[in-house]
């Protein structure tokens, strides 16, 4: 169950897999202001003129709110996925520095300098031999 855990934690936090959900989120919170500027802008004011309709001052009011409502729709819901996105890259870096820590420890070689793994007896560079640690 533990590996199966780790195998979803690496698909979930890939970078494609990121960018692809926060442009599909942040993609439909933008359709529904382009909807609701049609809806309570536009098409009340093509109304007006091409129709003669009249409207009262609560309803323009409405119309405004409703506008707002949904600009304001979209800048929480940026702002939640800003502050989601922090964490996640968080957590990956975390998870790189632990990664970084447990790789296999190295040392540099005294005759060419060269950084070779630490239980080698033989420098792969140079070939010359070395005292096991």
């Amino acid at each position: 169950m533990k590996r199966f855990m780790e195998e979803f934690r690496t698909f979930a936090l890939r970078g494609n897999m990121m960018d692809m959900a926060v442009g599909i989120i942040i993609g439909s919170a933008f359709s529904g202001i382009v909807t609701s500027l049609s809806d309570n802008l536009i098409t009340p004011l093509l109304n007006l003129f091409t129709t003669g309709q009249t409207y009262t001052l609560t309803q323009i009011g409405g119309f405004i709110s409703a506008f707002l409502s949904s600009l304001i729709n979209f800048f929480i819901m940026a702002f939640i996925l800003f502050c989601m996105l922090k964490a996640v890259n968080r957590l990956m870096r975390i998870g790189r520095k632990q990664a970084e820590e447990t790789a296999s420890p190295t040392r540099v070689c005294p005759y060419c300098r060269s950084e070779i793994a630490a239980e080698a007896t033989r420098c792969p560079h140079c070939t010359s031999m070395l005292e096991p640690q």
